[in-house]
């Protein structure tokens, strides 16, 4: 018996009830779908997906989720996502609206911009999976990526207990490109990290931050692995940090296959043009998909952007994004 089917062959002993299912009426709008309420979802097995469209982590599941929405949605299965916003741009409802269209969801999307499903669940991780069966009960649930294989065996188990005959053992199989890729964990040397003061690590700008005020940056002879620094004319703000003159920089020494970074134009509707280089060099084959190899690109949408994918090999480097334009605003940096 393989470790799959051992864990089917568990039986219900292995799925214990957690909780009820909460209500739902806490969102302040719905996409792909009216409101939803856990009596009318009586009867289906439910997956809640909590999600906020810029997470890395969230993006690097979708495959997943998506995949599972479509396979089982015909056996009874209602998949919803429950978009609760890391970001002040990610309240408006606008921005949510097109990166569901543009990364062609289908299921359900709960606009959860005051946090009221959020804390109804008690949760307190994106991504989140939260497994219900047909009688409105938590069964199961997994916060983070990964766990995808037992994931989809407590979906097929929910399906049957809820009388579905036929759901069958085998997975979904994904094969994700892009930004949706797994990340390569064996060479991953770089966490997460924010441009707003209120949560950033390792600025190394002689000087220190200036929290709200316009100011002229420096970067240093040389950064440590994992320290960045702003040269040029920048204000760093509590939640991110706003290009006040063209031809300000970000420079980070990093050390992972995949650069990207969360970033916006503060006016919306306007763009900025930006240039990219990997130890002062073009990135070429290591340009991200939202570069070319010379390190072109440009700024038009609040979302993440992959800057960097390396073919290899992967070791310390430094990466420089200067932007062409004022009035860009940058957020987080992520990895993978």
């Amino acid at each position: 018996m393989n470790r799959l089917t051992g864990f089917f062959a568990t039986g219900a002993a292995a799925l214990p009830v957690e909780g009820e299912l909460p209500p739902l009426g806490g969102a302040t709008g719905w996409l792909n779908s009216p409101p939803l309420t856990p009596a009318e979802l009586r009867g289906n097995a439910v997956v809640i997906n909590f999600c906020t469209y810029t997470c890395i982590n969230w993006l690097r599941q979708l495959p997943y989720v998506r995949a599972w929405a479509e396979r089982y949605k015909d056996q009874g299965l209602v998949t919803i996502g429950a978009h609760t916003p890391e970001f002040s741009f990610e309240q408006d409802v606008d921005n949510v609206r097109r990166a569901v269209q543009e990364m062609h969801l289908e299921y359900p999307i709960a606009i959860d911009s005051d946090f009221a499903i959020w804390q109804a669940f008690d949760n307190a991780y994106w991504p989140a999976l939260y497994f219900v069966d047909a009688e409105g009960h938590i069964r199961h649930h997994h916060f983070g990526e990964g766990a995808y294989e037992e994931s989809e065996m407590v979906i097929q188990r929910l399906l049957t207990e809820a009388g579905q005959s036929g759901v069958g053992h085998d997975l979904v199989s994904v094969d994700a490109g892009g930004i949706e890729a797994a990340a390569d964990w064996g060479s991953l040397k770089s966490p997460e990290n924010y441009v707003g003061y209120e949560r950033t690590e390792n600025f190394a700008s002689p000087g220190g931050v200036v929290p709200n005020e316009p100011q002229v940056y420096s970067a240093p002879d040389e950064l440590r692995l994992n320290h960045w620094a702003l040269p040029g004319d920048w204000t760093v703000g509590r939640e991110a940090t706003r290009l006040n003159e063209a031809d300000g920089s970000i420079v980070y020494r990093f050390h992972a296959r995949d650069l990207n970074l969360v970033m916006g134009p503060a006016a919306k509707g306007s763009s900025a043009r930006f240039r990219v280089l990997v130890d002062g060099q073009p990135p070429k084959a290591a340009h991200g998909g939202d570069v070319d190899e010379q390190g072109n690109g440009s700024v038009g949408e609040q979302r993440l952007y992959q800057l960097i994918r390396q073919p290899g090999p992967i070791a310390d480097r430094t990466f420089e994004i200067t932007f062409l334009d004022a009035g860009v605003e940058a957020y987080a940096f992520t990895f993978g």
